[in-house]
Formats: C-alpha cells, sequence, structure tokens
C-alpha cells in the first residue's frame, strides 16, 4: 500500500476568520460569504451559490425555490437520513419514500413511478456515501413527469458522474459543510443552481426575505433566518481553496482502507459505476456475514465509526414521524443499509488509524459468527 498524501496544510483557516472577528460586530457584513459564494460556483460548474446555515437549510431553501407548496407531495429515497425529508415537511408537503436498487444503490425508478400522483412536484435524489446515480436515467425519469430535481449532494463534494457533477444536474444541488464532510467549515451548506430565478427565491427565503427576488418586496412574505454566519464563511472559503488536496487524501484514506481489507473474511467492496469518479466519502464493503448490521455495531463499540453501527442508519420510511399510513417498506433501501459496512473517515485519519481500523474489521470478520 502506498502512503497517504499529507493533511493539507491549516495554517490558512485562521487567517480569514481572525480577519473576520477582528470586523464584527457588523450585522449587514455578508463579505466572507459572499466571496465564498463567488469562488465555489467557478469550483463546482454552476452559475450561482447560496451560502446557508446547513445543508438541511439548503434543502429548505431549495425546495421552497423550487415551487414545493403546502399539499404537494416530494420523492425521497428512503435511502436516507431525516434530514432530507425534513424540509418536505417543513414546507407543508409530504416525503414520499421510493426504494433503492441493492445492485447499484441508485433510485428503483419502476417504484418511482409507481408513487408519482397529481400532487407530485418534486425528487430529492440522495448522493449517500458520495455516491451518484445515472444522471442520465434522473433527467428522463423527471422529464417524463414534469418533476423539479433538487439533488441532496451534502456527501457528494468532488463525485461526478457521465461528466455531471454532483449537484449540478438538477434544478438545485444541495451540500453540507458539516464538520466531517470533505469541504467543512464546522457547520453550514450551500445551493448550487444555474436557474437565476431560483437562486433569488433561495436567497431571499435564507434572509428574512430582506433581499427579494425581482418584482417582490422586502419582507412582502414569511422567510427563515438561514445566513451562513462570517466566521464560519471564512473557513468554507479557505477550505475551498485546499478541496483538492482534501479530496486527494479522502481518495486515499479510502482506498488504503479497503486495500488493507482485501483478505478479510466475509467483506466485498462496492465499487463505483464505470463512469463514476467517486469522491470515497466512505469506504464501502457489503458484508456477507450472519446479522451484519449486529456486526456493524460490534465494529462500532471497538472503536470503528460506521453509518449503522455507530449512527444507526435505518431507512427513512421506517423513522417513527413517517411511518402513520406509510406505504409497504422499501425493502431495497432495507435490504443496503443492512449489508453495507460504510466506515466514517475524517481528514485526520492516518496511516495509524487506518491501520488500526483494518485490523479490527479483520479481526471480528474472522472469528464473527452472529
Amino acid at each position: 500500500m502506498s502512503d497517504l498524501p499529507p493533511l493539507p496544510a491549516a495554517d490558512s483557516l485562521g487567517v480569514g476568520v481572525l480577519a473576520t472577528l477582528a470586523d464584527m460586530p457588523d450585522p449587514a457584513r455578508a463579505a466572507r460569504a459572499e466571496a465564498f459564494e463567488r469562488d465555489v460556483t467557478g469550483a463546482l460548474g454552476t452559475r450561482y451559490a447560496i451560502a446557508v446555515n446547513s445543508g438541511t437549510a439548503a434543502l429548505h431553501a431549495a425546495l421552497f425555490a423550487a415551487g414545493v407548496q403546502p399539499g404537494d407531495e416530494v420523492l425521497v429515497p428512503a435511502l436516507t437520513v431525516v434530514m432530507t425529508a425534513a424540509p418536505v415537511v417543513q414546507l407543508g408537503a409530504r416525503p414520499v419514500f421510493v426504494d433503492s436498487d441493492p445492485a447499484t444503490l441508485d433510485v428503483n425508478y419502476a417504484d418511482a413511478a409507481a408513487k408519482v400522483t397529481d400532487k407530485t412536484r418534486a425528487i430529492v435524489p440522495v448522493h449517500l456515501w458520495g455516491r451518484m446515480g445515472d444522471p442520465a436515467a434522473l433527467a428522463s425519469f423527471a422529464s417524463r413527469f414534469g418533476l423539479a430535481v433538487v439533488e441532496d449532494a451534502a456527501q457528494a463534494a468532488g463525485t461526478s458522474r457521465a461528466g455531471i457533477a454532483a449537484g449540478t444536474g438538477g434544478m438545485a444541488g444541495c451540500f453540507s459543510m458539516k464538520d466531517g464532510k470533505i469541504l467543512w467549515s464546522g457547520e453550514g451548506g450551500f445551493v448550487l443552481t444555474d436557474d437565476a430565478g431560483l437562486a433569488a427565491r433561495a436567497r431571499a427565503f435564507r434572509g428574512h426575505w430582506l433581499t427579494p427576488p425581482p418584482g417582490h418586496r422586502p419582507q412582502q412574505q414569511l422567510a427563515v433566518n438561514a445566513r451562513l454566519a462570517e466566521p464560519l464563511a471564512a473557513l468554507a472559503h479557505a477550505n475551498l481553496h485546499r478541496l483538492s488536496a482534501l479530496l486527494e487524501r479522502r481518495r486515499a484514506q479510502s482506498t488504503y482502507l479497503l486495500e488493507a481489507l482485501a483478505g478479510a473474511r466475509g467483506l466485498t467492496p462496492i465499487r463505483p459505476a464505470t463512469d463514476e469518479t467517486w469522491n470515497h466519502y466512505s469506504p464501502l464493503l457489503t458484508i456477507g456475514l450472519p446479522r451484519p448490521r449486529a456486526f456493524a455495531e460490534h465494529l462500532a463499540r471497538h472503536g470503528v465509526p460506521n453509518s449503522t453501527g455507530t449512527f444507526h442508519l435505518i431507512p427513512c420510511d421506517t423513522r417513527p414521524m413517517f411511518t402513520a399510513g406509510a406505504q409497504p417498506p422499501c425493502r431495497g433501501a432495507a435490504q443496503i443499509l443492512e449489508r453495507t459496512l460504510a466506515v466514517v473517515l475524517t481528514d485526520r485519519d492516518d496511516e495509524e488509524v487506518l491501520d488500526r481500523y483494518a485490523a479490527a474489521i479483520t479481526s471480528a470478520s474472522a472469528t464473527w459468527s452472529g
């Protein structure tokens, strides 16, 4: 196994933050957020960016700006976290959970088509673990039913497929910058779009409608406070300049761990699609052992953080707040989560940490009987 590239120098991270703090308090100032918005569009390839205070807020603003209203329905993969569906509910709409294909992790479009009604307004594809579905299939499905596409690309900065970057293939793409994401600012998020009208509506929505879209008056309607604080915007901007190096390190970390697990009993790496450039957000393996979720929980107790064992990720359609009157369970999503080991990484994980994870996983898999 080759050595990891070095952790990108962090010296620059504090400079902008300190300069921002020196300018505070200034309630009207947004220079750091605006600089981040300007540069992230160039880095990720869209015309507009709207910085917000979380990935959830990004979805909230984008869905509102895309026209989702009370009484509407929005297709949401069950293979996701609560934070994807929560903004739909907050807008007075109803999330309709659709299944995923265990062979590809992509949306099961046959199931999605069966759940479209005259109330369906949008679909929110989720690029969980940085993996991206087929953009052509998504575009064809959305066009067939006249749906807005708002991508949940929270974990997918740096992923692309068939030459289309995650978060740029639909009407809007939503990203998180929570601590632990590849592009991080402690907390925060942003919306990407090429649609000027959507950008204006999302920008108005994230700031109490104080900067209204054309044809509207300030505070003409209720909105929210979801602006990205200037110190966090400065941190996001500094990390944006390190994004290429952070992506290189994450891909190397994931490859290093997967190579170290090549001989582990009952574990098979999940490879990206042939036309997919994956950011390797989490090393992914299929667990071919008895009681796979219990195995993931066992690893979590022994110091290997992972999606199902540490964060108890379950299909979103089975969460208590969504089960009243629910349709039959999304079995493909359940199968994926039951059998997938998604190891959680951070920038700081070096060879020593990854070797420890590999040793713990290999040892546990060798003796696991369920």
